[in-house]
C-alpha cells in the first residue's frame, strides 16, 4: 500500500470515528432486545450497514437491503443482506428482491455478533456467486477481481473474554475455509468488517517479470500471482491512534469501486493521502500460471509490461 502523506488527526478521521461511534451506540441499543426477537435484531443491524454505505458513499448508488442477486445463466444466490446497485439500475425492477448481477456492484453479509461459523459461510457464499458469474478475460486486474464486491460486515463479535483472542480467531476462520471454497483468487472475499476491531482487506499480486517464468516449476508450482487478507485492527502494531475500522472499508470500497466509477478517483486518493487505511498485516497464497487465460500467460511469459499508475489493468498488486 502506498504511503500516506500524513501521520497527525485529520478532520476526516473524526469523521470516520462518529460513523463508527454511531455504529456502537446501535449495537448496543440492538443488545439490548436481541434475545427477545433476534430477527429483528439482525434486521436493524442491516439497516444500520445500509445506512452507513448511504452516508457515505455517492448518492448516484441505490442501496438496498435484503435480495438476491440473479446471474446470465439463472443462478440465484443465497439472500443477501445488503445490495449496492449501479446508477443505470432499472427503475421498474427495484421492488424486485431478486436484483440482476449486471446492476450489482457490491453486496454484502451482515452479523450483528461474528461467529466464526459465520466467516466460513460467506466464504462459501461470496466463492459460490463468483464462479456463477460470467468469467472476464483479457488482464490481470479482470482475472483476479470480480465484477461484483463482495464482504461481511458485523458490529461486533463473540471473543470478549479477558485472554479470547479475537484477531487470531478470525484470522484462522479465514485461512481454515479459504482451501475448502476459494479455488481461483477471484472467489476471495474482498472485505470482513467487524466496527470495534479491525477490517481485512483482500491484497491481489501479480508479477510479470518475463525472467520469473524461465523456470517451469517456477511459473506452475510456486506461482505468478498471490492472494491474502491484510489485517489492519485497532490497537495492533504500528497502528495510529486515530485509526478507524470503518475508515479502512469505506477507503477500500472506494478504491474497488474507483476502477468503474471514474469520479471516484480524486476522492480516493484524498482517502488515501489522509491514511484512512492504517497499517497492516497478513499472510499470503500462492497461485499457479493457470489461473489466467492463455492470452494473459502468454504476455506473462513473452515481454515486460510498463505500468502506468494504481488503476492500470497491468499492475502487480491489487487491493
Amino acid at each position: 500500500m502506498q504511503p500516506a502523506t500524513t501521520t497527525k488527526l485529520h478532520d476526516l478521521h473524526g469523521y470516520l470515528a462518529s460513523s463508527q461511534r454511531w455504529l456502537q451506540e446501535e449495537y448496543e441499543q440492538i443488545q439490548k432486545r436481541a434475545t427477545e426477537d433476534p430477527g429483528t435484531a439482525g434486521d436493524q443491524g442491516e439497516v444500520n450497514w445500509a445506512t452507513l454505505l448511504k452516508r457515505w458513499l455517492p448518492s448516484y448508488f441505490r442501496i438496498e437491503t435484503k435480495g438476491r442477486i440473479l446471474t446470465e445463466s439463472g443462478y440465484a444466490s443465497p439472500q443477501m443482506d445488503v445490495v449496492v446497485l449501479t446508477p443505470s439500475y432499472p427503475q421498474i425492477l427495484l421492488e424486485k428482491k431478486l436484483y440482476l448481477a449486471g446492476g450489482v456492484v457490491a453486496a454484502f453479509e451482515c452479523k450483528t455478533t461474528l461467529r466464526a461459523s459465520d466467516v466460513k459461510d460467506a466464504l462459501e457464499t461470496g466463492s459460490t456467486l463468483r464462479r456463477n458469474l460470467r468469467k472476464r478475460e483479457g488482464s490481470p486486474y479482470k482475472e483476479l477481481n470480480s465484477a461484483i464486491i463482495y464482504g461481511l460486515l458485523a458490529h461486533s463479535h463473540s471473543w470478549k473474554y479477558e485472554k479470547s483472542s479475537p484477531f487470531e480467531n478470525i484470522n484462522n476462520a479465514l485461512w481454515d475455509a479459504e482451501p475448502e471454497f476459494v479455488h481461483h483468487p477471484v472467489e476471495c472475499l474482498d472485505f470482513l468488517c467487524v466496527a470495534d476491531l479491525g477490517t481485512w482487506t483482500v491484497m491481489k499480486t501479480n508479477y510479470h517479470n518475463a525472467s520469473y517464468f524461465t523456470s517451469e516449476d517456477m511459473a506452475t508450482r510456486y506461482g505468478p500471482a498471490t492472494s491474502g487478507y491484510i489485517c489492519h485492527g485497532i490497537g495492533r502494531d504500528r497502528q495510529q491512534a486515530y485509526y478507524s475500522p470503518i475508515g479502512t472499508l469505506l477507503g477500500g470500497l472506494f478504491r474497488k469501486l474507483a476502477w468503474t466509477f471514474l469520479d471516484m478517483r480524486s476522492m480516493e486518493e484524498y482517502f488515501r493521502m489522509v491514511d484512512v487505511h492504517g497499517s497492516g498485516e497478513g499472510r499470503t497464497r500462492q497461485w499457479p500460471i493457470s489461473i489466467y487465460s492463455e492470452k494473459v500467460q502468454a504476455r506473462l511469459r513473452s515481454e515486460h509490461i510498463p505500468v502506468e499508475g494504481l488503476f492500470d489493468e497491468w499492475a502487480q498488486v491489487f487491493f
